[in-house]
């Protein structure tokens, strides 16, 4: 991939709380460094210090830090350096990388609006705010139904028990969760559909997402990345641990790295340009067998192990890829 020489300057992160970084795991505490040692200033705030008023441009309480490598990493845990804070306008940054973490609420939907009104005074916002809000992680699979498996979006009860008693086992998860929070299986004998439909979608109040089980996933949820508009060629399968359905990292699935497979290419070569024309930047696609369950655009991750599995340093295909987007 080709960089153009865009100087990077400046680059403001809005992610989670720094201290709550794992940085043996974080795709982007990564990103930081590969775009530190490019030469770039890296900043940090928070959601919640976005700000705009009248006649006056969208700011944000924002930090610069320096960040440390792992190696340099004393025993105290602190991996970054912060200096003074400041009130800056967003559009002063080279570029601002939209990092924060599920849930998909209305907070984070309130924030893509601030950040789009950064794009219009001219901000480089990645991924691009309107394509955040337009591609809310589990029902972006709307649109792509021929590549998904079996799927009912609902409040309905009754509506999630006709699909059990069509497709006798089933999936069932809340839409703004994240690393496998509240995720449920549902065998053919029905054992606590009642109660599990309850706690999921709240007596009607919320709305929840059903998909047919797949058995493949005995082979992993793999994580397929989309970097500027083409798939990183390693996949890491995450695997389900002794009796437990979900292979997400966070409640301890085994992270295997793995060549891309001939349908998982045919998926990700479908969508990575279509989506990468959005302005999504970095996309992450969850695909079990041949069936895509979800398309993260928030805050993919799995650049770490990757890395570490394959050698192919994903970071560093994020940091091309950014730079060739900087105008």
């Amino acid at each position: 991939m080709a960089t153009n020489n865009t100087l990077l300057g400046d680059i403001l992160f809005v992610a989670d709380a720094l201290d709550t970084f794992n940085i043996k795991k974080d795709s982007t505490y990564v990103m930081m460094l590969a775009l530190q040692a490019r030469g770039a200033r890296v900043w940090h705030t928070h959601v919640q210090d976005l700000q705009w008023q009248t006649a006056a441009p969208v700011t944000a309480v924002a930090t610069p830090i320096e960040v440390l490598s792992r190696a340099q990493v004393g025993a105290s845990g602190e991996w970054f350096t912060p200096t003074k804070a400041e009130q800056r306008a967003l559009g002063d940054f080279t570029c601002v990388l939209m990092r924060k973490d599920p849930p998909f609420d209305a907070e984070y939907i309130y924030a893509t609006h601030l950040l789009e009104q950064a794009t219009r005074e001219g901000a480089q916002v990645f991924n691009n705010p309107q394509a955040l809000r337009n591609h809310p992680e589990k029902l972006a699979l709307l649109e792509f139904a021929s590549f998904a498996p079996p799927t009912l979006v609902t409040r309905s009860a009754q509506a999630i028990r006709d699909f059990h008693a069509l497709h006798h086992d089933i999936i069932l998860k809340p839409l703004d969760g994240m690393g496998g929070a509240g995720i449920f299986r549902v065998k053919v004998d029905a054992m606590n559909l009642g109660s599990i439909i309850e706690t999921l979608n709240q007596h009607g109040k919320a709305t929840v997402m059903v998909q047919a089980y797949q058995p493949a996933i005995k082979d992993g949820d793999k994580r397929i990345l989309l970097i500027g508009g083409e798939a990183v060629p390693f996949s890491l399968a995450r695997i389900p641990q002794g009796s437990e359905i979900r292979g997400n990292l966070a409640v301890g699935g085994k992270g295997v790295a793995q060549p891309l497979s001939e349908s998982d290419w045919a998926i990700a070569n479908w969508f990575a340009p279509r989506l990468h024309a959005r302005g999504l930047l970095l996309v992450g696609l969850d695909v079990i067998g041949d069936k895509v369950t979800e398309v993260n655009v928030t805050s993919p991750t799995c650049f770490q192990e990757i890395t570490d599995q394959m050698g192919f340093d994903v970071a560093e295909r994020y940091a091309d890829a950014l730079q060739q987007a900087l105008r």
